[in-house]
């Protein structure tokens, strides 16, 4: 086998030959009280996967014929012709990863509304799983954090030694940056599968990038007035894992559902209240999650929350990151 074709098709076994579970979040030993969420999570990842191997496979094996084609046309031999589907397939896939999605439904609707349709429905598809991996990762942080809580109660209540208190910090945190590196596998490959959705809207909805990007303010210093407490995501719900002083200085950015993102100049982040910022925090603050909205419709409007729905979980990610890093695991809330 000559070795561009070798190259190829090892690349393609590569692709193909997807990591197993427990060699991604690592075996079950039974000390995980938040393994069934990290499980749950870590399964959504697999339609993030199969979707984007999918999508690259077309743009190789187009670019791999097309090179070919080109070597043996200019009456290359046969080293040159397997050279030539190597480089195609290099190019078909650099191509395929941003348009080969587009492409394919091209190829199958030539009547616009037609397209507009199928499109619709694989935002419609894209936008419910994403939700899933959403709500899987909410429900994954919140475990976590209920972990520290509990720690934290055992220690005032002196159940636990300050060293059993800390070790058993130390081990949360760890575990909440395995998750964090699980949810960012995921958030690449929701990218690069967002990518080829990307190309698509540019076509069929070239307005969604603004209409998603209201939801993006401009950062601006604040001052705290008081003691603010910061929460992991943008609700009412979500645990409170840190706090920031009256006084410090900040970096407030409008988020959805009346909160404001925040960021202290160490790089802890977390979400607070728009209010509590007053001026453009809270001015425009949105007033429902882009998840919220329906998952269904114009393509258009579908269009516009894939956007949004994505950078949500990836400001998710970021959010939790941080929250890793830096603060969230002391013995004293």
């Amino acid at each position: 086998m000559h070795r561009p074709v070798a190259l190829i098709a090892s690349a393609s076994l590569f692709l193909a030959a997807c990591t197993t579970q427990s060699g991604r979040i690592g075996t079950d030993d039974g000390s995980d009280a938040c393994r069934p969420q990290l499980v749950q999570l870590d399964s959504t990842g697999n339609y993030f996967a199969e979707d984007i191997i999918r999508g690259a496979a077309i743009g190789v094996a187009g670019g791999a014929i097309l090179g070919g084609i080109v070597a043996a046309a200019r009456g290359g031999n046969s080293r040159n012709v397997a050279v030539g589907a190597g480089i195609g397939a290099v190019a078909g896939g650099v191509a395929g990863a941003a348009a080969g999605y587009i492409s394919a439904r091209r190829q199958q609707y030539s009547d616009q509304a037609q397209l507009n349709q199928a499109i619709a429905q694989d935002v419609s598809a894209e936008n419910q799983q994403i939700d899933r991996s959403q709500r899987a990762f909410d429900l994954l942080l919140d475990c976590r954090m209920a972990t520290a809580a509990r720690i934290r109660s055992d220690f005032a209540a002196r159940r636990i030694s300050r060293e059993q208190a800390q070790a058993a910090m130390q081990n949360v945190r760890a575990r909440l940056a395995n998750d964090v590196a699980v949810a960012q596998r995921i958030n690449e490959r929701m990218g690069t599968r967002g990518a080829e959705f990307d190309t698509a809207f540019t076509e069929v909805a070239p307005a969604a990038r603004n209409q998603a990007g209201a939801r993006i303010g401009n950062p601006r210093p604040v001052t705290t007035a008081r003691v603010i407490p910061l929460r992991l995501r943008p609700d009412t719900a979500a645990p409170e894992f840190t706090q920031v002083s009256a006084r410090e200085r900040v970096t407030v950015r409008p988020a959805h559902s009346g909160y404001a993102l925040v960021e202290t100049e160490q790089g802890v982040r977390g979400y607070a209240p728009a209010a509590l910022f007053g001026g453009a925090a809270g001015a425009q603050s949105r007033q429902a999650s882009p998840n919220a909205a329906p998952v269904t419709g114009d393509v258009r409007q579908l269009a516009a929350t894939n956007i949004a729905r994505r950078e949500n979980f990836s400001e998710s990610v970021a959010t939790a990151n941080a929250a890793a890093s830096g603060q969230g695991f002391e013995l004293a809330s």
